[in-house]
């Protein structure tokens, strides 16, 4: 299927009876963690709020805001991306809101709608009356909220980190948008698919329009595939340039690492902080990028949007949120068992194999299969 008729077809989804994208792993649910909470404040976003408190929490109390992808559910993008394994084993309190198909058929933050996208409304609002529930009710630390989310939570990231700067102490990206390019439909495809280049004082001027802070500014690390074939992978570098901007630094990273194979870029301030980072994860398609941390853990699933890459993001994120520093007693800790060595270098070499074939297709779903195995599942394609 062309790209135009993808495009065509995911406008028309609200309007086909019974055809929409499925709910990956919706299973996972039934097992999951995550407790429903109602009644947390005005919503009129009409969002749902899901969260996960361990016994044991790491002071002062860290909460950490995780915004799923399209066609997901609280449940199972942290199923796939294991955010709540990370938070019982590090202690950190976990807040996930969940969008619902009233208000986007497929699922997604709606991160292009102005009325979903400006301080104290819609969307942006519900949010922020649940990050004020957790922290009332579970004496979260004001300067320790973090948030992070995928694609159109990615989308709905950069929304939060500049309608409400003074909330959050940072903020991850993962193949997501940079705030204020986008107040329509059209114009958020035409972001999402071709990426168009501005000045950096203009994207800087966008975040600094959408609230009366001046700084000091969330800190920021992105994420982006080099194969994304869903949202332009140019949206990484329009992020960065939208933050550089506002952090008052220069466009000359300064320093470029390798991280478990894969390009990183960051800049600091002249307190040696940093402020603003940038993972390029080559080869890879349009997803969050999964695999072995630090420690020898593996946190997350694969599955669709969630890749199999040799580096765990959501590990490198909580260790840029500052909360990879505390572990609970051990014996109480119920992380997942380290993978056996063998089954680690097996992984290492897999992802090393894979990329030296720089002509095999990109790892991951891209958006023409999720909806071709839509209709197909309709029966209106075979």
């Amino acid at each position: 299927m062309s790209l135009a008729r993808n495009v065509d077809l995911l406008r028309r989804l609200p309007k086909l009876d019974g055809l929409r994208l499925p709910d990956f792993g919706a299973s996972a649910g039934a097992s999951s963690p995550l407790q429903e909470v109602t009644g947390f404040g005005d919503n009129p976003g009409a969002l749902r709020m899901f969260a996960f408190v361990p016994a044991q929490m790491q002071k002062p109390h860290a909460l950490v805001v995780v915004l799923h992808g399209c066609g997901q559910t609280a449940a199972t993008y942290d199923l796939g991306a294991g955010w709540s394994t990370l938070a019982r084993h590090y202690g950190f309190a976990l807040l996930m809101p969940e969008q619902q198909r009233i208000n986007n058929a497929n699922t997604c933050f709606n991160w292009f709608n102005p009325e979903d996208t400006a301080r104290d409304s819609g969307e942006a609002r519900s949010i922020r009356e649940m990050i004020t529930h957790m922290v009332e009710a579970h004496r979260i630390d004001p300067r320790r909220i973090f948030i992070t989310g995928l694609s159109a939570g990615g989308g709905m990231t950069s929304v939060m980190l500049a309608t409400y700067p003074e909330v959050f102490a940072a903020g991850a990206v993962i193949a997501g948008l940079p705030y204020g390019i986008a107040s329509n439909l059209r114009e958020a495809l035409d972001g999402m698919f071709h990426s168009p280049e501005r000045p950096e004082r203009e994207l800087g001027d966008f975040v600094r329009r959408a609230s009366n802070h001046r700084g000091p500014w969330p800190k920021i690390s992105v994420w982006h595939g080099s194969a994304d074939r869903t949202v332009n992978p140019g949206n990484a570098n329009e992020i960065v340039k939208q933050w550089l901007d506002l952090h008052d630094l220069p466009a000359t990273p300064m320093a470029e690492t390798n991280v478990d194979g894969y390009p990183r870029q960051a800049w600091w301030n002249k307190d040696g902080e940093t402020l603003v980072e940038s993972y390029a994860i080559t080869g890879m398609a349009h997803g969050t990028p999964l695999g072995l941390a630090d420690n020898d853990q593996r946190y997350g699933v694969e599955g669709a949007f969630l890749i199999e890459a040799g580096i765990s993001s959501s590990y490198h994120i909580a260790k840029f949120f500052g909360l990879t520093g505390w572990i609970q007693d051990a014996k109480k800790a119920e992380a997942k068992p380290t993978p056996a060595p063998h089954l680690a270098r097996t992984i290492r070499t897999k992802v090393a194999e894979d990329k030296a074939e720089p002509n095999r297709e990109p790892r991951g779903f891209d958006l023409g299969q999720i909806i071709t195995r839509a209709l197909t599942a309709a029966g209106l394609m075979k």
